[in-house]
């Protein structure tokens, strides 16, 4: 199994020309490379293997300098003194006093830890996929180095750990192993299965509509906070969104549907670009029309009803910006390109497409016109 750009091809009946583009927009890391590097990745996939190499390896090698971060983990031993607290049941059962030792259970510091263990696998499994060979010996001296600071193999099924040990370390790792975290998840992806022989069996993503799905929404997510965000755009994803009732019975709570939107864009007044504004955003990887009943196209009513409820539900006079935000519903593009926009009661909704067979400038140029709905020009 070998890492290949994809060239245009299918992932379900979407047209897509390379997915590691959006897998570099939905990383972390992609907030990590320098802005005048990251044209330059995105204009060339082929390079992304490297990078992902070149950051993982100088990450850790910054680490070992300073020492691997360590977490205190609980471990069970038989001391011949008191450390920790004192297993009473494995104590007597063991005869462990007639030997002069007594059962413990304490917490240890150690550099052994889920996320040090993940980052050396990512290590071991990036020399699979490189061509520079300086790269891939680099990362198999930091992997044996890492081995040699007393970090093991871990879990079998380690690659799969990836997104929650990030959502663990949020707000209380360092820069440093949040950098090594997110090329260590990007590693694992640039070795997602594909349909050529390989040594392992595992589902192929482009069978996967949920994995395809949410790919797309976190990439244009990832995408979005990396650029707008340092511009002073306030940029939310995965946000619960609460109905504005009144006089509920008590089991209602338990029966309502829960909203969440997809993402969020607000921008501030203060930009140079009028005035502060909102934009709720729902991504779907499908068709954005579906047949009607008479045979022709139309948008999904279900997908506009949703945009619908996520803008009215949330007018309120204490929140301004609710009261005039825009929607824009946004999807690949499959048989030509779709921009559509309308004012439903106050609120103006924009059905959108993005051409994922284009090249990368060209995506990143439709993306931040898009950022623009009910808004000036973005300029980046």
């Amino acid at each position: 199994m070998t890492w290949r750009p994809a060239s245009a091809g299918l992932i379900g009946r979407i047209p897509v020309r390379n997915i590691w583009l959006l897998m570099l927009y939905a990383s972390r890391l992609y907030r990590e490379i320098p802005t005048n590097r990251r044209v330059a990745v995105e204009d060339n996939p082929d390079e992304i293997p490297n990078l992902v190499a070149e950051i993982l390896a100088l990450a850790v090698e910054r680490r070992l300098r300073r020492n691997l971060s360590a977490d205190f983990h609980r471990r069970q031993a038989d001391l011949n003194r008191v450390r920790g607290r004192i297993n009473l049941l494995r104590t007597e059962r063991r005869h462990l006093l007639e030997k002069g030792k007594i059962a413990c259970s304490f917490e240890e510091l150690t550099t052994n830890t889920q996320l040090n263990q993940f980052v050396k696998a990512a290590l071991q499994e990036l020399p699979k996929t490189l061509k520079d060979r300086d790269l891939a010996r680099r990362c198999r001296i930091a992997a044996t180095a890492m081995e040699r600071a007393g970090v093991s193999n871990g879990l079998a099924s380690i690659r799969w750990l990836g997104s929650a040990l990030e959502r663990s370390a949020a707000g209380r790792t360092s820069s440093e192993d949040l950098r090594m975290l997110a090329a260590a998840r990007l590693a694992f992806s640039l070795d997602l299965p594909t349909e050529d022989p390989g040594s392992s069996r595992l589902p192929t993503p482009d069978r996967d509509n949920l994995w395809a799905r949410r790919l797309f929404e976190a990439a244009i997510g990832g995408f979005y906070d990396t650029l707008l965000s340092p511009l002073g755009w306030l940029v939310k994803t995965g946000s619960w969104i609460d109905w504005q009732t009144e006089d509920t019975t008590p089991g209602m709570a338990a029966i309502l549907p829960s909203m969440q939107t997809d993402i969020v864009l607000e921008r501030p007044a203060d930009c140079g670009q009028g005035s502060r504004t909102r934009t709720v955003i729902d991504t779907k990887f499908n068709h954005i029309l579906g047949e009607g009943q008479y045979g022709n196209h139309r948008i999904r009513s279900g997908y506009l009803y949703q945009i619908y409820a996520y803008l009215r539900s949330q007018e309120t006079d204490s929140d301004p910006l609710s009261l005039n935000a825009s929607g824009l519903l946004l999807h690949p593009s499959v048989d030509g390109e779709i921009d559509e926009t309308a004012t439903i009661q106050g609120h103006l909704i924009r059905f959108a497409t993005v051409d994922l067979t284009a090249g990368s400038q060209v995506i990143r140029s439709r993306l931040l016109t898009l950022a623009q709905t009910g808004q000036a020009a973005v300029k980046l």
